[in-house]
């Protein structure tokens, strides 16, 4: 039985209700969608990876 994704809004996104993404941490590989297109693409990147944008993004400025 595979596992289904265990989706949650981003701390990152802003705060208007159209820009949010939504992450799932809870598979081999950290998933990310669209919050108001669920059915939409999703992107798939590694543990390390999505850790090291997280990083990044703490330390950023922008």
């Amino acid at each position: 039985m595979s596992k289904s994704p265990n989706w949650h809004k981003s701390s990152y996104s802003s705060g208007g209700a159209n820009d949010c993404v939504e992450v799932a941490t809870n598979m081999p590989r950290v998933l990310v969608r669209d919050t108001k297109l669920t059915e939409s693409p999703v992107i798939g990147t590694s543990q390390a990876a999505w850790a090291g944008l997280v990083e990044f993004a703490r330390q950023s400025d922008v």
